[in-house]
C-alpha cells in the first residue's frame, strides 16, 4: 500500500516542482528570442528577488509537511486545523508585506539589483522595475499555491493539484505568447502573465478549501505565536538548502570566470536552466518522503518507514537514470535552444551538461534522505547533508580540478561533490551501526527505542473475506501469546473481524480499484491498540454512528459493540486512506 500512495502522490508532485521550472524555462526562452538582449538583461537582474519568494514558500511548504504530518500521524484533527490556518495567515502576511515593500521601493530595489540608475536613458533599468512590478502582485498567489500542494496531497486531491498544474503551464505559456504577439506589454506584460497563471492555479487548487466537506478548517482564532514559530523552524532546513545553493552559484561563477571567462559562465547558466528541471524529478520524490515520514514517524510505524525508504530510493533510481539518459543523448540539441550563435560556449555547455547529468543520480538520493531526515526530526543532520550537497563539497571538487582541468574540473565538481556526500552518509549510518551495512532499516536512522519490538506488534495484509477470517484468529492467537486471558484476546478478534469484514464487504465494492486493508495490533504500555488502514472511499465510523444514532438495539450492532469495547477510538483520513486507531 505504501508503495502504491506513494507512486500516486509523486506524479503530482513531480508535476508541481517541475511547473515552476518550466514557468522560469518559457519565460526566458521567450524573453530572450523576442524582447532583446536588454529584457533578457533585466529577467536576469530581476531573478533575485523571484528566489527570495520562492525560499519564504519553500520553508513554508516544508514546515507544513513536517508540522501536519505529525498531527495528522497522530490523529489530532484541531492540530492540523490550527496548522492549516497558520500556514494561511502566515503565507498572507509574508507576501503582502513582500508584494507591498516591493512596490513601494521598488527603485532602490533595482538600483541594489544592478539595474543601475533610473535616468530616461537607461532601458534596462526600467525593464527590470516593469518585471518586478508585474510579478510582484502575483506573490500572495504564488506562494499560497506552494503551501496548498502538501494540504491538497494530504487530503488525497491529487487529481486537482494536477489539474492546476496543467493549467498554470499552459496558462503562462499562452498569456506568454499572446503579451509578445498582441499585447506587446514588454518586461511588464510577462511578470503579469506568471501572476495570472499562479492565480488560476489557485482558484482551481484553492476551490477546494472552500468545500463543505474540506478536510480542513479555517479558525483564525487557533493561529498562535507558537505556532507560527514551529511553521517557520520547521522548515529552517529548507532555507539553509536555498542558501547553500545561492553561494554555490556565486562561487562557481567565480571560479569559473578565472579560468572560462564569460562562455564559461553563459555555459554554466544554460546547465543551471536544464539541470532545474531534471531536478524536479528527484526533488518531487523527496517532497513525497518528507510528508510520509513525517506522518509515519509521529505514528511510530516503523514498518511504514522501511517501506517508505525502499519505496523512495526505488523511484529515485528509475527515474533519474531515465532522466541522466535522455540528457546524454539529447545534451547537443538542448544547448543549441539557449547557445546556437556561440559554438564555443555551446561546446563548452554540451560536454558540461554530460557531465553535470552524471551527478542526477546521487543528488537524487542525497536529496531523498535529507527530506527523510528531516521528517523524523534529524534536522542537524538534514542541514549538514544540504551544505555538503550544494556548497562545501562541490566547491571544493570544483576548484581543486578546474587547477588541471580547467572547466570541465568544474563540471566534474558537481558528481564527486554529489558521490562524497552520499559516502558520507552511508558512513555515519555506518558508524552508527557498527558495521558495513546497506539495509533500509540501517538508511532509516531511528532511535533504538523508536516504536514498539517487533514481538509486540502483529502486522497483517488483508485483501479478502478469507484473509479477514485467518487475520481474526492470528489476533486472538497472538494475545494470547502475550498473556491475555481468553476472554480479552476474543473481544479484541472480534473487533478485527467486524471492522476488517465491514471494510472489505462495503468499501471494496464501491469502484473497480484494486484494494486492501493493513491492521496492525500493538502491546504498548499495558494497553492494546488495533490500527486498521485500507484505500477504500472515505469512511469515519465516527462520524457514522453520530449520524445514525437510533433507540434500535439491533441497528449498527457491529459498529457499535466495537465502539463500546474500546477505551478510545479515533479515525483520519490521510492521503486518501482511511486510518482507524481503537484502543482498549
Amino acid at each position: 500500500m505504501i508503495r502504491k500512495i506513494f507512486k500516486q502522490m509523486l506524479v503530482a508532485q513531480i508535476l508541481s516542482a517541475m511547473t515552476v521550472m518550466l514557468c522560469m524555462l518559457v519565460d526566458s526562452l521567450m524573453i530572450g528570442r523576442f524582447l532583446g538582449v536588454d529584457s533578457m538583461t533585466a529577467y536576469g537582474l530581476a531573478s533575485p528577488v523571484l528566489l527570495i519568494f520562492a525560499a519564504f514558500g519553500s520553508m513554508l511548504s516544508a514546515g507544513v509537511q513536517v508540522v501536519s504530518g505529525k498531527t495528522m500521524g497522530s490523529g489530532d484533527r484541531e492540530a492540523t486545523n490550527a496548522c492549516f490556518s497558520a500556514s494561511v495567515v502566515i503565507s498572507v502576511v509574508i507576501s503582502l508585506v513582500g508584494m507591498l515593500l516591493v512596490l513601494i521601493f521598488i527603485n532602490p530595489i533595482c538600483k541594489l539589483l544592478g539595474a543601475g540608475q533610473p535616468t530616461p536613458d537607461n532601458t534596462v533599468f526600467t525593464l527590470t522595475r516593469g518585471y518586478l512590478r508585474g510579478f510582484i502582485v502575483g506573490a500572495p498567489a504564488f506562494i499560497l499555491a506552494q503551501i496548498s500542494v502538501p494540504f491538497l496531497q494530504i487530503s488525497g486531491n491529487r487529481g486537482r493539484l494536477t489539474g492546476a498544474v496543467i493549467v498554470m503551464t499552459i496558462s503562462d505559456i499562452l498569456f506568454d505568447v499572446l503579451n509578445v504577439f498582441v499585447f506587446k506589454g514588454g518586461t511588464l506584460g510577462m511578470g503579469l502573465a506568471s501572476s495570472f497563471s499562479y492565480v488560476l492555479a489557485i482558484v482551481i487548487g484553492g476551490s477546494y478549501f472552500l468545500k463543505k466537506d474540506c478536510m480542513f478548517k479555517f479558525r483564525l482564532r487557533s493561529v498562535k505565536p507558537p505556532l507560527c514559530g514551529t511553521l517557520l523552524r520547521a522548515g529552517i532546513p529548507t532555507v539553509i538548502n536555498q542558501l547553500s545553493l545561492v553561494l554555490l552559484v556565486f562561487a562557481l561563477n567565480k571560479i569559473l570566470l578565472e579560468v572560462g571567462q564569460n562562455a564559461a559562465v553563459a555555459a554554466y547558466s544554460v546547465i543551471s536552466t536544464v539541470g532545474n528541471i531534471c531536478y524536479c524529478f528527484g526533488s518531487g520524490v523527496a517532497s513525497v518522503a518528507l510528508l510520509l515520514s513525517s506522518i509515519f514517524y509521529s505514528d511510530e510505524d516503523k514498518t511504514s518507514l522501511r517501506q517508505l525508504m525502499k519505496a523512495m530510493c526505488r523511484f529515485s533510481v528509475v527515474l533519474v537514470l531515465g532522466v541522466t539518459a535522455a540528457v546524454l543523448l539529447a545534451a547537443p540539441v538542448l544547448v543549441w535552444l539557449f547557445l546556437r550563435d556561440d559554438p564555443g560556449a555551446g561546446a563548452m555547455a554540451t560536454t558540461g551538461l554530460r557531465l553535470f547529468s552524471l551527478s542526477l543520480l546521487p543528488c537524487a538520493l542525497n536529496t531523498c534522505l535529507k527530506n527523510y531526515y528531516q521528517g523524523v526530526e534529524r534536522t542537524r543532520f538534514t542541514e549538514a547533508i544540504s551544505v555538503m550537497q550544494n556548497f562545501t563539497f562541490t566547491v571544493l571538487f570544483a576548484y581543486l580540478l578546474s587547477r588541471f582541468l580547467k572547466t570541465t574540473g568544474v563540471w566534474l565538481g558537481f558528481v564527486c561533490g554529489e558521490t562524497l556526500t552520499l559516502l558520507v552518509i552511508a558512513v555515519v549510518v555506518w558508524i552508527r551501526e557498527k558495521k558495513i551495512v546497506f539495509s533500509a532499516d540501517a538508511f532509516c536512522f531511528l532511535p533504538k527505542n523508536f516504536g514498539v519490538p517487533e514481538s509486540d506488534c502483529l502486522e497483517l495484509s488483508i485483501k479478502n473475506m478469507e484473509e479477514a477470517t485467518a487475520a481474526s484468529q492470528q489476533s486472538s492467537a497472538f494475545c494470547v501469546n502475550h498473556g491475555d486471558n481468553p476472554r480479552k484476546a476474543m473481544l479484541i478478534s472480534l473487533c478485527v473481524e467486524e471492522m476488517v469484514g465491514n471494510i472489505i464487504l462495503h468499501g471494496f465494492t464501491k469502484d473497480n480499484r484494486e484494494h486492501s486493508v493493513e491492521l496492525r495490533i500493538l502491546f504498548k504500555d499495558q494497553t492494546r491498540v488495533i490500527r486498521i488502514r485500507d484505500n477504500c472511499v472515505n469512511f469515519d465510523p465516527l462520524a457514522y454512528l453520530e449520524l445514525h444514532k437510533t433507540d434500535d438495539p439491533a441497528a449498527h450492532i457491529g459498529i457499535r459493540m466495537v465502539m463500546k469495547t474500546v477505551k478510545s477510538a479515533t479515525y483520519v483520513n490521510s492521503l486518501g486512506l482511511n486510518n482507524l486507531t481503537l484502543v482498549l
